[in-house]
């Protein structure tokens, strides 16, 4: 049996522009300029026939980038809004914690607004008056539940718009985005809390952005996409083909912001320390970097790697004249600017003979050993002695992805060994 189903949900709100100013409102009377200027221009379709069930005592996640239309479908779950056509149907007591201190009013103490939600929630006052040292305890709010809520930090606010949510004991608990704000510890409480209500059989509609706490804690998972569902079901199965999709967009942001030499001429100034100097591009252009390309395993060309991947930068050279004291460099950087790994064809070993007309330099990368991030490219064509031909400073962007929540900016090959008594499984 259901808990939630949603048949060809759609919404559509107006939008209104701001066609001009009024001078005064007598004037706007005067001409009937209130109303026609009042009129929308146009509607906005945030859910397109949205279908899903959640049965009873699972826990549902839906992910999606920011205006998918998970907000939307949440709130009208929660009867807070009506679809424009379509039907949701939920069966059980609703409690809902969508937007960060919704239905708090600011002026009063937290005491008067937790029998005011209470009561809003379908309880009675002796219901609430029984579990209100529960829901301050839960809120870790005793020595502020007298002041206003107004002088509440938005974590504070968090916590108490939980902790009424959770104790109402609802059939059916939504929650958006809104533990982003909570510190650990109480992440943890609130995660804690979420395993218990699913042992009791309660359902669980998730909305955030945290993709591991989907994997790790719901049954299903819905991808939604421009109000559209773009996959529903197993979390592992929907998780990945979302954050393929994510990939191919972010390839393409990352292709459209650089990967092409500007077409200014370069400075002849060589700034005075290299490693200071903002984005840019100099030498005195006896040789110069036509294109740079980074190609992924794939064999294309890419922006977008995952850590350990192998990975070939290559440089298009053209000598505008006969060049016999050159060297070619590469440098990575991450996006504070700190110098990762950097090398040239001379400190490699390398001994220059030749360079003549068009020609192709290729850096092959084994493994891309670099922790998640943002990192920026420099590569050069030089003489031995550092003076550049063209040198192109952070012009190039690439990221790169990780599982893992490593910290710093390398990731060295490494094993862990165990003897003795202890015992660890997974590595």
């Amino acid at each position: 049996m259901n808990a939630i189903e949603a048949r060809d949900v759609h919404k559509i709100y107006r939008r209104y522009g701001r066609r001009k100013q009024f001078a005064t409102l007598k004037s706007a009377l005067l001409s009937g300029s209130v109303l026609r200027d009042l009129r929308p221009d146009a509607v906005f379709e945030a859910l397109k026939g949205v279908t899903f069930d959640v049965a009873k005592g699972k826990t549902f996640g839906v992910v999606g980038r920011n205006g998918s239309g998970k907000s939307t479908m949440l709130k009208l779950i929660a009867g807070i809004g009506k679809p424009t056509a379509g039907t949701v149907r939920v069966d059980g007591r609703v409690s809902a914690l969508i937007e960060l201190g919704a239905g708090f009013h600011p002026e009063i103490s937290g005491r008067e607004n937790v029998y005011i939600n209470g009561l809003m929630l379908g309880l009675s006052r002796r219901e609430i008056a029984k579990r209100f040292d529960g829901i301050v305890r839960f809120a870790e709010l005793e020595e502020f539940i007298d002041a206003p809520v107004k002088t509440y930090s938005s974590g504070m606010y968090m916590r108490l718009g939980f902790a009424v949510a959770i104790n109402v004991d609802p059939d059916v608990l939504l929650v958006d985005e809104v533990l982003a704000v909570g510190d650990e510890a109480f992440t943890h409480k609130c995660l804690d809390k979420f395993a218990e209500f699913r042992r009791r059989g309660r359902t669980i509609l998730l909305v955030t952005h945290s993709l591991d706490l989907v994997t790790r804690f719901c049954d299903e998972a819905l991808w939604l996409d421009a109000g559209v569902v773009k996959a529903h079901g197993d979390p592992k199965r929907v998780i990945d083909a979302y954050l393929m999709d994510v990939a191919g967009t972010e390839n393409v942001q990352l292709a459209a912001q650089s990967f092409e030499p500007p077409n200014t001429e370069p400075a002849n100034v060589e700034p005075r320390d290299m490693f200071k100097a903002d984005e840019g591009r100099w030498g005195s252009r006896e040789a110069e970097i036509t294109n740079v390309e980074m190609i992924g395993v794939r064999g294309q060309p890419a922006h977008l790697f995952q850590s350990g991947e192998r990975v070939e930068i290559r440089l298009h050279v053209r000598a505008n004249q006969r060049v016999s004291d050159f060297a070619f460099g590469v440098g990575i950087f991450n996006a504070e600017g700190i110098c990762c790994y950097g090398t040239n064809t001379s400190i490699d070993g390398g001994a220059p003979s030749e360079l003549t007309g068009e020609g192709l330099v290729i850096f092959t990368i084994d493994a891309l050993n670099l922790v998640e991030g943002t990192y920026k490219l420099d590569v050069a064509v030089h003489r031995q002695d550092g003076v550049p031909y063209d040198y192109h400073r952070l012009l190039y962007t690439f990221r790169v992805k990780s599982p893992l929540k490593e910290v710093g900016i390398f990731r060295p090959p490494h094993r862990w060994s165990f003897s003795g008594g202890i015992r660890m499984s997974g590595l």
